[in-house]
């Protein structure tokens, strides 16, 4: 065999495809014996390879022996070099008849080569798309079947897609036993008030189930001592009834305040600890995990668990007691009957674990499928404007819609599967009622039964068998509550990954006279977790009290740099110092004090602008804040508020302008007093007067503070004493704004291009 030139249709190709269908360079896979078609003279089927994934094309390949295969919407040549008959997958599956086989296999996007073997001649029928890795085979038989590929080996998950991500499945990974390791911290601090709950449920079941035995010993003996003119058992029976009756009512009604305000307080507990732990999480989860999932962690799914603490433990309780009081009680009353009572309960258990079983994963899904209805609600409501101005209605209705109608479905699955369980409890209760009661009404016949007994009996087992319904009402409870503590479980499992740390260290006092601090980033590193790096390695020092301006494109790195220094992620390999400390050795209050950023999207907080700016610094006195609001330039605009200082900014500063929130977000970093002030791109939303109003003011507020400027104006360049120019996470320029102007460099023709957009 010669192997041929690789050869690449002409053809159009299909859109977001890699040459569609083109198998370059055929034959590099081996041979299946160690060599390697394509490169080796010596394999066999050295052939090019061509399969066109668009409509009409045709590859060729060297040698005769033509294999043609019609598409879905596509035609698609294979040409080869003596090609044997085989299979071609290319997003779909075709088998062939004779030696040898021809695979192309992959998915959109892939490219690959294929080396072939067998027959001289043979047909091969392919009706995907021809993308992806060619595979040979050897020493098939003359009539064996062609090999076909399996949906997964067609369309191969890619790392990090959303199918592998519990992320995106809400499906975050917990430790074994960690929901019941959850509960039981939530109970163990209130252990005290538990037991007490307890016993007044024992007191108050004892009370209720000693009225058959009462029912017993009056049909038995207060009525034949009733007929001997006897009246004292009967009465002493109306008696202790009477006594029973009000017992469990107080017992009842001591029992249920004890129980809510254990409730009350592991809900309280329970929400702290999400509201707490999730503040604490770093920023990279807050990225990936949705706002509208952690709002349905504390609500829907501790709202789960306060059902199962309100109704159901006491449910269980009471079914639980009632089966090892009523059983002992039967077994003593007649041990036939007694026995049979107790058989009944295998074939209920079987049912219990049944509906365990199915019912599970059924709530698993729901607590999915309702976090999933709150994160499209949220999203909407957060993003009204954008929704209104570009008319989303439609298409956000019929998306909620969706996500509706699945968690309708999904509460009906759960719904049906507690059906199936009550029918069958039921059934299988009655029966045994019905058989017990016909056996025993056979043997007081036969005079082996008291009749007493067999009354007493019916009433213990309708008393057994009566709260299998609401065992039900429990089981559905408990799953429901399993699966919401299985999903706060994995969420209060998630570890920060920007620790505290272990030994934190102080920073060094400050000299030279100015609050600037040394910056230095060493053989540092960085990749998202979700994979690619960001920031190839790189060394950088930033001296105390300078000004760095970093420009460049969208996704150049910029912001990641700025996150790093502000110590939002710890960079994947190096070290980020400041003042020779390195900062995950750093208190975080004391890292807080020392960095400060202000972003591109200023965040106000429900409240008067007063208390916004004090976020900088909660113990400033009313002056401070104002004259940080001079010194910032927000100082006139906020006395023209109705209330001044005092005046209620509402939900995310929605009172007052986009430019104004940013001036307050200067306001409150200049009020915290920063050795290094991070500004993200944070003159964005400035007009040009606000903008150069604050530029006038930096020039004061950065005086002797180490500051990074992020900015894609660069007017806001003109202040730094230093540029940075990134380009795919790496730093190409590094100079004074001059040098670089005067250079021909790409700072320079970006300035170029804005002195021009500006004449």
């Amino acid at each position: 065999m010669t192997s041929s030139p690789t050869t690449t249709s002409d053809g159009p190709t299909e859109p977001g495809r890699d040459d569609a269908g083109t198998v370059p360079d055929a034959g590099t896979g081996t041979d299946g014996t160690g060599r390697t078609a394509g490169s080796d003279p010596t394999a066999v089927g050295a052939g090019a390879v061509t399969v066109d994934a668009t409509d009409g094309e045709t590859g060729t390949g060297a040698g005769p022996g033509t294999a043609t295969g019609p598409g879905s919407t596509s035609v698609g040549t294979v040409t080869t070099a003596d090609a044997g008959t085989g299979t071609v997958t290319a997003g779909s599956t075709s088998t062939g008849t004779h030696a040898g086989t021809v695979a192309v296999t992959g998915t959109s996007g892939g490219r690959g080569t294929g080396a072939v073997t067998g027959a001289p001649t043979a047909t091969v029928t392919s009706p995907g798309v021809g993308h992806g890795t060619g595979v040979e085979a050897l020493g098939a038989p003359a009539d064996a079947p062609g090999i076909e590929a399996s949906p997964d080996e067609r369309r191969p998950a890619s790392p990090g897609s959303p199918d592998d991500d519990p992320f995106a499945q809400d499906a975050l990974p917990a430790p074994r036993g960690a929901t019941g390791a959850l509960l039981r911290s939530l109970l163990r601090a209130r252990r005290g008030r538990v037991a007490v709950t307890a016993l007044l449920l024992l007191l108050q079941q004892a009370a209720v189930q000693a009225g058959p035995l009462l029912v017993a010993y009056a049909i038995d003996r207060g009525v034949p001592a009733f007929r001997a003119d006897d009246n004292g058992p009967l009465i002493a029976v109306a008696v202790g009834y009477l006594l029973c009756a009000a017992g469990a009512g107080v017992f009842q009604y001591a029992f249920i305040r004890s129980s809510a305000r254990v409730n009350q307080d592991v809900l309280l507990d329970l929400r702290g600890r999400i509201f707490r732990h999730a503040q604490a999480l770093s920023v990279d989860f807050h990225e990936r995990y949705t706002s509208g999932r952690l709002i349905s962690r504390s609500t829907t799914d501790v709202e789960s668990l306060r059902e199962l603490l309100a109704e159901g433990l006491q449910e269980l309780v009471a079914v639980v007691l009632a089966f090892v009081y009523i059983s002992a009680m039967l077994l003593y009353l007649d041990l036939g009957i007694g026995g049979l009572a107790v058989l009944s309960f295998v074939p209920l258990y079987a049912l219990v674990r049944l509906y365990q079983r199915r019912a599970g994963a059924i709530f698993g899904k729901r607590s999915t499928a309702i976090a999933a209805v709150i994160v499209k609600f949220a999203e909407t409501m957060n993003g009204i404007r954008p929704v209104q101005a570009f008319r989303r209605e439609r298409a956000n209705d019929a998306e909620f819609h969706a996500l509706n109608h699945h968690h309708e479905r999904t509460n009906g699955d759960a719904i049906l599967e507690m059906a199936r369980y009550v029918i069958g409890s039921r059934l299988t209760a009655n029966v045994a009622v019905a058989g017990i009661v016909l056996w025993g009404a056979f043997r007081v016949a036969d005079g082996t039964l008291a009749l007493g007994v067999l009354a007493a009996s019916v009433l213990f087992l309708r008393r057994l068998y009566d709260p299998i319904d609401r065992l039900g009402m429990f089981l559905n409870s408990y799953q429901s509550a399993a699966a919401s503590l299985e999903k706060i479980a994995g969420l209060l499992a998630q570890t920060p990954s920007v620790p505290e740390a272990a030994n934190p260290r102080p920073l060094p006092e400050l000299t030279g006279g100015h609050p600037g601090r040394e910056v230095v980033f060493d053989a540092v590193s960085f990749s998202y977790r979700t994979g690619g790096e960001v920031l190839p390695r790189f060394d950088l020092m930033l001296p105390a009290g300078q000004t760095v301006a970093v420009v460049g494109s969208t996704g150049a790195g910029k912001s990641t740099l700025a996150k790093l220094l502000a110590r939002f992620y710890d960079p994947t390999e190096g070290r980020v110092l400041l003042d020779g400390t390195d900062l995950r050795d750093l208190d975080t209050p004391e890292l807080r004090r020392g960095v400060v950023m202000v972003t591109q999207e200023a965040f106000l907080f429900s409240g008067t602008v007063a208390e916004n700016i004090a976020i900088g610094r909660p113990d400033a006195s009313r002056d401070e804040i104002e004259r940080a609001a001079k010194a910032i330039g927000a100082h006139d605009f906020i006395t023209g508020l109705p209330d001044g200082y005092d005046t209620d900014v509402r939900k995310r500063g929605g009172r007052i302008s986009a430019g104004q929130r940013q001036l307050v977000a200067f306001a409150r970093a200049l009020l915290a007093d920063p050795s290094v002030l991070i500004l993200d791109e944070a003159t964005s939303s400035l007009d040009i007067p606000g903008e150069r109003a604050v530029q006038r003011a930096m020039d004061t507020v950065l005086n002797g503070r180490t500051a990074v400027v992020i900015a894609h104006r660069l007017s806001t360049v003109e202040i730094a004493d230093r540029v940075l120019v990134m380009e795919h996470g790496r730093i190409v320029e590094d100079g004074s704004p001059a040098e670089l102007i005067g250079g021909v460099g790409r700072f320079a023709g970006l300035h170029r291009a804005w002195r021009d957009s500006l004449a």
